[in-house]
């Protein structure tokens, strides 16, 4: 399963896209003029852009990259007790603001092992 299917499925779309209300001829309302700005709040928008930024040229930095950055969440896990599940901990990774893009340079970084050196990176998979 890739990583857009799964988000796909578990993100409620519409929560993500900011919508201008109408305008209004009713002198009651609040005045929509006030609307037509959208505030911008975005703390991690110059991490993310220097993440997307990052260019993968060197064989030992695509390795790097590759090791560092885990292919699957590290913290699903499954509590068992006595074979039987009791708890069922789903991936956290989504919850990180930062993990489209640092899955993307991963994929960046095996792109180019791939591509350009011609290395087998199933080990990395």
């Amino acid at each position: 399963m890739s990583v857009f299917d799964y988000t796909a499925k578990k993100l409620f779309i519409s929560s993500w896209i900011w919508i201008a209300p109408r305008e209004s001829s009713s002198k009651n309302t609040f005045p929509a003029k006030l609307f037509k700005t959208k505030p911008t709040l975005n703390p991690l928008g110059s991490a993310r852009q220097w993440l997307d930024q990052i260019e993968v040229d060197n064989p030992k930095q695509a390795h790097y990259l590759c090791r560092l950055i885990p292919s699957q969440c590290p913290f699903e896990r499954d509590i068992k007790l006595f074979g039987h599940t009791l708890l069922h901990i789903p991936p956290l990774c989504k919850l990180n603001p930062l993990y489209e893009e640092t899955v993307a340079l991963r994929f960046r970084a095996m792109c180019y092992l791939a591509d350009e050196c011609g290395e087998d990176i199933s080990a990395y998979c």
